[in-house]
């Protein structure tokens, strides 16, 4: 939800602009959103209101149009965006986050461009806040002397940050856009002298002088026609300089406050700071913020590390995992003294490449922790997960937890990534601050996430070598290869001990060449010798000896591996064996018991105590309690071991989420009919996870959603089309309350899916929520195209309850779209259909929206009737929000026949049950049309406590 007053006063939602109504609300509105979160005094909003005196009814004209306006307000469920209209005393207050008004981002984005150092970052956050401007200022509002002032102040701040951004374009020395940013201005405010001598200056420099005196005479033409005036000092100088040819070459202009000559100064940051000064934003306590063991999007760095920065700074904190700190870390003296070498200068970047496995990230990490000392400000880390099979974070995702991490409030961080980042380069200025990118892909990953400050450090580790950065970033490469012999023996008893190694030297120093040098083999191999204390350093060389692969650079990365993880896992029981080979099959980023024991055939303490095993053998890592991941290179190792059984692995996997969405589903919204019926040939896993209520239920098809997505694409690409298009399909419940995010590509793949078995089953059912999200999404056209078809699919299929729920969703988009008649006609086929098929559940559904929308054609006995015959056919323990929506337009529909007496009887029983239930969005509504004819205190009273706990569960 958004509430603009840059152009029409409007707000607007997901599916569209809220209808508002008469001027005069509008009015009000704008008066409101003007004092956000503070009382506004009667006598204000009328002066708001009306030009002259207001009526003597005027009181009760405004208190008419808050009850609309809040009404519409709570009926597009405003609270749960923060968003209530209260009472205070005599006034009226709306409480809301300032980061939903356009005039509050508009101002925000204006004080961050101040407060750059850079001339083209403040360019950027310029431009994003004059693009929320969407004509002029409280269009559509009543003119009020209040509001027009309120108007021209807006205004007058607009022209004043074009004004700006046409001085930064000048310290660029972009006078052509300075002048076609001013011209445009210019025109529509042809008496504004400022503009008209901003626009003389940078025509001329630009070298279009006779452009600019043209301008001049123009103006000066004008002030005598329209005010009989001459022109002020600021034009008549800036006419003198051009005839004379003395225009100064940068942007000198004059401070209007002192009338002294100020510099082209773009902000405040790039000043040295001074005692007294505040910081940019607080700091939060980064200890308790910060992700712990990878679970967000981007983890965050490990040890808190505080400083003082420059003088006048406040102390930042930044925190890192302390488990990044690498152990057993061996060697590499001359790569860190060349990191070091690399780190001189301003503001390096280094980047560290080499083959997988090579301890890149090790390097980094090590190098951070030699010398704390080094970045007083902090450090921030990020796993850009460049070579994963589990996807890459967005740049904005990283910045997001990059400034949120550094202290910046979560609605002061600007929505592009361009003014993100240019906030994070601000911030980070006239810092000490080192910044780690981990698993970098390409070049244009990282450009965005550098930081400003000439005194920070970034480190960028890759496998490729990343020549695009070197050649526009300057990046000194730090190139990482395999370890000599004695740094991997070193590596071997760091693991091993000492004593041990000492023991076999010979047979150490073998093992150090059978692995390559490559860590990531020394470790698994020293971790397998670890587990087997019996076995000698010398039986573990003749065992890597009959490896016949030692190739060039880039083979010895994957052998290396290879050889090292084929005798971990030789040494394996055979049910850890089992349960590592399938694991190379899953289709997703991680895997709890569940999952790992639907791939392998097993139960899930089979498999967790597998799991257990491979973890101690260093094979999988846990990054959360009961929630392991596979090490790319291990996945790929794993898979490998048994590629015939990836399609007994995968289907089991698919078979299980499918079974653990359908609990989830059944448990986040009972009672209602199974969306789909299941495959012919669907295996069900030996234990469903178990969901205690409906929170719980839905957090895990929000955590899982990307591996339910990933799921789908496996299955689509494996050819199991009718996995594919129901593991999509339930996960309904999550669509459902988060329409707008994002769902459309993954229904469209299902879409896919069901069409690529030519079954009409299938595509009916997935069209039916793929129509319902586009009309949620505003493509009311598209979704009406959709759903057309998928009746007759139902049909064809033979679903006569997927026939009855097409025709349902197809009568909504019909009513939306003013097809009332045709809608009315889809619902009662609906109805009949589900009658039919003896389904209470759908046909209760159906007469539902088949009784609103007989009372929006003005046939309210029609549906009371409707109403009536629902609530015959459901239980007492129905789900309530359906009782009380039937009960309320029942209520409605016998005041529309103007029985008052028992229509009030029957929306005082929808608001009980409601309040009972819990069902605060019901109570409001039924408490609202019982407040339109009657003014009883208890009503009031009761629609303001469930408007509270409505906004309270905001």
């Amino acid at each position: 939800m958004e509430f603009r007053l840059l152009g029409a006063v409007s707000v607007a939602t997901e599916t569209g602009d809220l209808p508002l109504g008469p001027a005069k609300r509008r009015s009000l509105l704008a008066t409101l959103l003007l004092q956000p979160n503070a009382p506004v005094p009667m006598s204000h909003l009328m002066d708001a209101l009306w030009e002259d005196e207001p009526p003597a009814h005027a009181r009760t004209v405004v208190q008419g149009h808050v009850s609309r306006l809040r009404a519409l307000l709570t009926g597009n469920r405003a609270d749960e965006y923060g968003v209530v209209l209260d009472t205070h005393g005599s006034s009226y207050v709306l409480r809301m986050p300032e980061s939903l008004l356009d005039a509050h981002r508009f101002e925000e984005l204006l004080m961050l461009a101040r407060e750059q150092r850079s001339p083209a970052d403040a360019i950027v956050m310029l431009k994003e806040a004059l693009s929320l401007w969407q004509g002029p200022a409280l269009t559509g509002a009543f003119p009020s002397p209040p509001l027009q002032a309120a108007a021209q102040a807006m205004e007058e701040s607009r022209l004043a940050a074009v004004e700006h951004m046409a001085r930064v374009y000048a310290t660029l020395g972009e006078h052509h856009r300075a002048a076609a940013v001013l011209k445009a201005q210019a025109v529509m405010h042809p008496m504004r002298e400022s503009l008209a001598a901003a626009l003389m200056t940078a025509l001329y420099r630009a070298g279009r002088q006779s452009e600019a005196l043209d301008w001049f005479h123009r103006t000066r033409r004008l002030l005598a026609d329209e005010l009989g005036v001459d022109p002020g000092r600021e034009l008549a100088d800036a006419y003198t300089l051009i005839l004379q040819g003395e225009m100064p070459a940068e942007d000198v202009g004059t401070d209007r406050a002192t009338g002294r000559d100020r510099p082209p100064a773009v902000g405040t940051a790039g000043r040295p700071a001074r005692n007294g000064d505040q910081a940019p934003a607080p700091t939060r306590d980064l200890d308790r913020a910060a992700p712990s063991g990878g679970s967000g999007p981007v983890p965050a760095v490990a040890e808190t590390l505080q400083g003082t920065g420059r003088t006048g700074r406040h102390p930042m904190t930044v925190t890192h995992h302390t488990d990044l700190l690498p152990r057993g870390f061996h060697g590499r003296v001359a790569e860190l003294a060349a990191l070091s070498r690399a780190t001189a200068g301003e503001a390096p970047v280094c980047l560290i490449t080499g083959p997988a496995g090579v301890g890149k990230t090790a390097l980094a990490l090590q190098w951070a922790h030699r010398s704390p000392g080094a970045f007083t400000d902090g450090r921030l880390f990020a796993d850009l997960r460049g070579f994963s099979d589990t996807g890459e974070p967005t740049p904005i995702e990283v910045l997001r937890e990059f400034l949120l991490t550094l202290g910046v409030a979560p609605r002061r961080i600007p929505e592009s990534v361009a003014a993100a980042a240019a906030l994070f380069r601000s911030l980070t200025d006239r810092r000490r601050l080192l910044v780690i990118l981990d698993n970098v892909r390409e070049s244009a990953q990282i450009r965005p996430l550098l930081p400003g400050g000439t005194d920070c450090v970034t480190v960028v580790t890759s496998r490729n070598r990343l020549e695009g950065l070197i050649a526009s970033d300057a990046a000194r490469p730090v190139p990482l290869n395999v370890l000599g012999s004695p740094d991997s023996t070193a590596l071997l008893a760091g693991v091993l001990g000492e004593e041990r190694v000492l023991a076999e030297p010979v047979a150490a120093m073998r093992l150090a060449e059978l692995c390559g040098g490559l860590p990531l083999a020394l470790r698994v191999t020293a971790a397998r010798l670890a587990g087997c204390p019996q076995w000698t350093l010398a039986r573990m060389a003749t065992e890597l000896a009959d490896e016949r692969s030692r190739l060039s650079y880039l083979d010895v990365e994957d052998t290396g591996v290879s050889a090292a993880l084929r005798l971990t896992v030789q040494q394996l029981p055979p049910d850890a064996v089992h349960q590592f080979t399938r694991l190379g099959h899953h289709p997703g980023s991680h895997f709890d018991p569940y999952s790992a024991a639907a791939l392998a055939g097993t139960d899930p303490v089979t498999a967790a105590a597998a799991l257990e095993r491979l973890a101690a053998a260093h094979l999988v890592t846990e990054t959360a309690p009961g929630r392991w991941v596979l090490h790319d290179l291990v996945r790929l190792y794993a898979r490998g071991l048994d590629p015939a059984s990836g399609t007994e692995a995968l289907v089991g996997v698919l078979d299980h989420y499918i079974a653990t969405a359908l609990a989830a589903a059944d448990t986040a919204e009972p009672g209602g009919e199974p969306c789909f019926v299941l495959p012919d040939d669907y295996h069900h896993p030996a234990a469903v996870k178990d969901f205690t209520d409906r929170a719980a239920a839905m957090h895990w098809l929000a955590t899982e959603r990307d591996d339910l997505a990933q799921a789908a694409v496996a299955a689509r690409t494996a050819g199991l089309d009718d996995r594919a298009w129901r593991i999509i399909l339930l996960q309904w419940p999550q669509v459902v309350w988060r329409v707008r995010d994002s769902w459309t590509p993954l229904l469209e793949l299902a879409l896919d899916a069901a069409r690529a078995r030519s079954d009409p089953y299938a595509e009916s059912r997935v069209i039916n929520l793929l129509g319902w999200v586009l009309t949620e999404e505003g493509r009311t056209a598209e979704a009406l195209a959709l759903l057309e078809r998928s009746p007759g699919l139902a049909r064809q299929a033979g679903d006569r309850l997927g026939e009855a729920t097409a025709l349902i969703n197809l009568a909504v988009v019909q009513a939306e779209q003013g097809g009332l008649e045709a809608a009315l006609e889809d619902c009662e086929r609906a109805v009949g259909l589900a009658r039919e098929e003896r389904d209470a559940h759908t046909e209760m559904l159906a007469l539902q929206h088949l009784a609103r929308m007989q009372l929006e054609a003005n046939r309210p006995q029609d549906a009371l009737d409707s109403a009536r015959t629902a609530l015959d056919l459901g239980p007492e323990h129905e789900e309530a929000a359906r009782r009380v929506l039937l009960l309320t337009v029942s209520g409605r529909a016998r005041l529309a026949l103007g029985e008052e007496s028992d229509g009030i009887r029957l929306l005082d029983r929808a608001a009980g049950e409601a309040e009972r239930a819990g069902y605060d969005e019901g109570a409001v509504r039924a408490l609202e049309a019982l407040l339109r004819v009657t003014a009883e205190t208890e009503y009031r009273e009761r629609y303001e406590r469930a408007a509270q706990r409505l906004s309270d569960d905001g």
